[in-house]
């Protein structure tokens, strides 16, 4: 018999989904999964515009954790191209292609050191950066506090300041030396000139074939899995897999309170978007991968610094605009004039200091499938924003107005080849490190304190996780619940210590 009060889980994304499925398909607990969009997946989701598919902020489904690996592959099974037009529920192998748009010319993501890069730098911005990484190297910054001092310590100043220092205040809104480097941590841990050298080196005598290249730097992987219709098709796959167990999911239904007793969760008051009905599910445990920011204000005799600190918490939103085009213009630009009618990239990352535009997705090259008719180019076209400030009060036409005219600035189209746009917003897509976050270990000693409310996620734990990532403290969680003898402190540790982190 089912347990009258319920595990309630909060958020439908990766993690949320994650921590239910595994609740469900491995125990008899009644499982509530509560998610605000009227689709499950979260920043993961997968958005249908006309037939053509975006993927939000793009997502490599690729993890040095076996675990993550064989789950996914659980949901939808590896095939080749030709065997996914007999089948829809299937994940495909997909190559990396990443570069940087610079000085109107292409170079590849991770900086590569050969012929064709430094000629397009030119020998004396080649020089400077040799002399820049050399000092750099002898005299490092210490202490390391910000993410420049992180940036400079690994590359030198000046490639830092070429290759850096732009697209990454473009995703912040702020300087690099108000960020703390604990984000360097997070996202680009390893990555440096040598790694870069060595993986060149290697390259030219070894090719991997392996998927799980557990040898090689996330940023330096040559091959990713993706399901044939996008990312939000796996998470919608996992819905459909919980409720088949006999767990509940409700779309559009919003958190508005939680009530608890003698110091634990006792329920959880949620509100139908749709119709304005409330109901309160009693629960025995609760999963949140709500934003703290949102979380905390709900939860009882809450110390006034904890409070303090989430307030300060600062989140960064984001812009995309799908556009549809007939061709783009920049065929002959580094040998793509063989890839026909597009260049093969699966995002480019915007250096140019001129425009607001931060990355470009080729959604054709993440998967064909995600584009209605193979004879147009979809594009996802990303801005970062913070909500309130002058680029998110935009209207959509103004956004789609601005889009085209930068692409068009930077010699990708002209303005005859757009043919349909549509925006998309995400608030609270990416947690900050600036703000109250130096003092996040006061929030997270307060809410280990609660034996059963779990943080899992990227803004339950108000951390730059990566999509395993969050699958990971999600199945971290769900062992806790199970075996509460564990510590459940521990899955802060997801993606701190070296097995789960991020190397790029």
């Amino acid at each position: 018999m089912l347990p009258t009060a319920a595990i309630v889980i909060m958020g439908g994304g990766p993690a949320g989904l994650t921590a239910a499925l595994e609740l469900t398909g491995k125990t008899a607990h009644n499982v509530v999964l509560i998610e605000q969009e009227t689709q499950v997946g979260g920043i993961s989701r997968t958005v249908n515009y006309k037939g053509n598919r975006m993927d939000i902020g793009g997502h490599r489904f690729f993890s040095r954790s076996d675990t993550v690996m064989e789950w996914w592959q659980n949901i939808l099974p590896v095939v080749s191209l030709d065997l996914a037009e007999k089948r829809d529920d299937v994940m495909l192998v997909r190559n990396r292609l990443s570069r940087i748009s610079y000085l109107r010319q292409f170079f590849d993501y991770p900086i590569a050191l050969k012929w064709e890069t430094l000629k397009n730098l030119g020998f004396v911005r080649v020089l400077s950066m040799g002399a820049a990484y050399s000092h750099a190297a002898l005299f490092p910054r210490k202490p390391e506090k910000s993410l420049e001092d992180f940036f400079i310590n690994r590359f030198g100043k000046t490639l830092y300041e070429t290759f850096f220092r732009d697209y990454t205040e473009k995703v912040w809104g702020v300087p690099c030396n108000q960020i703390a480097s604990a984000w360097g941590a997070q996202r680009v841990k390893n990555l440096s000139i040598i790694r870069v050298l060595r993986h060149a080196i290697m390259s030219l005598f070894t090719k991997s074939t392996d998927i799980k290249q557990k040898s090689t730097d996330t940023s330096l992987i040559e091959q990713f899995l993706y399901p044939k219709f996008g990312p939000g098709q796996l998470w919608e796959n996992v819905a459909g897999k919980i409720m088949a167990h006999g767990g509940t999911v409700l779309l559009h239904h919003r958190v508005t309170g939680m009530e608890m007793e003698n110091g634990k969760v006792t329920s959880v008051h949620v509100e139908d978007t749709a119709t304005g009905e409330r109901k309160s599910f009693p629960c025995s445990a609760a999963i949140s991968s709500l934003p703290l920011r949102e979380l905390i204000p709900m939860l009882d005799a809450v110390p006034e610094e904890v409070h303090a600190v989430c307030k300060g918490l600062v989140y960064r939103d984001f812009i995309t605009v799908g556009l549809l085009v007939n061709k783009l213009r920049i065929l002959n630009r580094q040998k793509d004039a063989a890839s026909g009618s597009r260049i093969q990239d699966n995002w480019i990352y915007i250096q140019e200091p001129d425009v607001r535009l931060g990355r470009i997705q080729i959604f054709n090259n993440w998967s064909p499938y995600l584009v209605k008719d193979a004879d147009k180019v979809w594009l996802g076209l990303e801005y970062f924003a913070t909500e309130g400030d002058s680029l998110w009060a935009l209207g959509d036409g103004e956004v789609i107005d601005m889009a085209v005219r930068e692409l068009v600035l930077l010699g990708f189209i002209r303005a005859e080849d757009a043919v349909d746009a549509t925006v998309l917003r995400v608030k609270k897509a990416y947690p900050a490190y600036f703000g109250t976050y130096p003092q996040i270990g006061k929030v997270q000693e307060y809410l280990d304190s609660i034996p059963n409310l779990y943080p899992v996620g990227r803004n339950g734990m108000h951390r730059y996780n990566n999509m395993d990532h969050s699958m990971l403290s999600s199945i971290l969680a769900v062992s806790c619940i199970l075996d509460p003898s564990l510590n459940k402190a521990e899955i802060w540790n997801i993606n701190e210590s070296g097995e789960y982190h991020e190397s790029k």
